[in-house]
């Protein structure tokens, strides 16, 4: 006689996290004008005036500051557009992303 098979599968319990953030860092330098700063903050990172002016004072200052978190697919992009904007006008602009 052939045993019954069962329609009920066991489910396998799966943890979900939310994925892991990255922090996009503005290095300070000593050739990078203080306007093309504010101007990469406003274009690349979507930042207004304002906002801009104070992170780019904080890079002055601090040496380095965040400039928005991110998951690391937008954080590397981010990262890429700004560095190529830099080069593009002639900065040397370190940008740099590190999980959070």
């Amino acid at each position: 006689m052939p045993k019954e098979q069962s329609s009920v599968r066991s489910r396998q319990r799966t943890d979900l996290r939310e994925p892991r953030r990255y922090k996009v860092i503005l290095f300070n330098d000593d050739f990078t004008t203080m306007d093309f700063v504010v101007m990469v903050l406003a274009t690349v990172f979507h930042k207004n005036q304002g906002e801009a002016e104070q992170l780019m004072l904080q890079v002055h200052h601090a040496g380095q500051a965040v400039v928005g978190v991110y998951s690391y697919d937008v954080a590397r992009t981010k990262v890429f557009h700004a560095t190529e904007m830099a080069r593009e006008h002639g900065f040397p602009l370190r940008v740099d992303c590190q999980p959070e």
